[in-house]
């Protein structure tokens, strides 16, 4: 299993390889100019932000369970509370 500090130090390209060998797709959502899609990778998740206009992935982050991006995701599945 991978650390996120693992994970996070990959090169954009490397994250893509990982997630696509490794990661379980959850679901995707539509955001603004984007399709999020959300990965789970060994213990946390992943939004991934592609831009349809380029077909881009532009960013991979940790999901922020304190943005109001969480409403889209809750509306469609139950995810797990993040412990504090």
């Amino acid at each position: 299993m991978i650390a996120y500090t693992e994970f996070d130090e990959l090169t954009l390209e490397d994250k893509i390889s990982t997630l696509y060998e490794k990661g379980t797709f959850v679901m995707a959502i539509r955001y603004y100019g984007y399709k999020i899609n959300l990965y789970l990778l060994g213990n946390f998740y992943l939004e991934v932000f592609i831009n349809h206009k380029f077909s881009l992935i532009e960013k991979i982050i940790p999901l922020d369970h304190m943005h109001t991006r969480m409403k889209f995701y809750s509306d469609q599945i139950k995810l797990p509370k993040e412990e504090l």
